[in-house]
C-alpha cells in the first residue's frame, strides 16, 4: 500500500477523533439533559417560581434584614420540592386537592406543627419570638438537617421527619430555607390547637 495513501488515511482518522472530541465536550443542551429550555435550570427561575407560589397561596413574607433571593429559592425548595406543608401545617390544605378541589394551603396554620404521627408531633417551624424558625439559629438548623439530632432530646434522632433525604442539601440550599422560614409569619401560640413549644 501506498505510504501517502497511510498517511492520508491515519490524518483522516485523526480529524474525526478529533472531531468526536470536540462534539462531545460542547455543554448540552437542557433538552438533552431532560428538560425543556423554558423551564430553566438556574436560581434566578427558581427564586420567581418561589415568589410566584407565596403570593398565590396568600403567605405574606417579611423582608426586612432578609436576602430576597434567598427568600425567593427558599420559598421554592419549602414549597416545591421539600413538601413542607405536608407535615407542618395542621391539616396542610383549606380542601382536598387529591379529591380534586383547587390547591390553597392553611395559610392560618402555615408551617405552625401540630401534625400527628403516632406519638410523634410535627414541629412548629415557624419564626419564633426571637425571630429564629423553631426557634434555632441557623447553626443549630443545619445540624438537625444534616444529623436528625432532636434539639429538644440531645442524642435522640427524629423518627419522622426525611432528614435523611434533606442532610444532602447544599450548605446555599438550606440556608435558602432557613432564610425563607425567617420570612414567613409566626404563629402565636395555640391560635391552631397547636401546644407552645418555646
Amino acid at each position: 500500500m501506498n505510504s501517502r495513501i497511510i498517511v492520508g488515511v491515519g490524518a483522516a482518522a485523526f480529524v474525526v477523533c478529533l472531531g468526536l472530541v470536540v462534539v462531545r465536550a460542547q455543554p448540552q443542551t437542557a433538552q438533552a439533559r431532560g428538560g425543556h429550555e423554558s423551564e430553566g435550570f438556574d436560581d434566578a427561575s427558581r427564586v420567581q417560581v418561589g415568589f410566584r407560589y407565596a403570593r398565590q397561596q396568600g403567605i405574606e413574607l417579611d423582608f426586612r434584614r432578609k436576602d430576597r433571593a434567598l427568600v425567593g429559592l427558599g420559598s421554592y425548595l419549602v414549597n416545591a420540592v421539600g413538601g413542607c406543608n405536608d407535615c407542618h401545617t395542621a391539616p396542610p390544605f383549606t380542601s382536598d386537592p387529591f379529591l380534586g378541589a383547587p390547591k390553597q394551603i392553611n395559610v392560618a396554620c402555615y408551617l405552625a406543627g401540630g401534625v400527628a404521627f403516632g406519638p410523634f408531633v410535627s414541629r412548629d417551624i415557624t419564626p419564633w419570638e426571637d425571630g429564629k424558625p423553631a426557634g434555632l439559629t441557623f447553626a443549630q438548623f443545619k445540624h438537625v438537617m444534616r444529623t436528625g439530632e432532636d434539639p429538644d432530646n440531645p442524642g435522640r434522632l427524629l423518627q419522622v421527619m426525611p432528614w435523611p433525604v434533606y442532610q444532602t442539601m447544599t450548605e446555599h440550599d438550606l440556608r435558602a430555607v432557613y432564610e425563607y422560614l425567617t420570612a414567613i409569619p409566626a404563629i402565636t401560640a395555640n391560635t391552631c390547637g397547636v401546644p407552645s413549644e418555646g
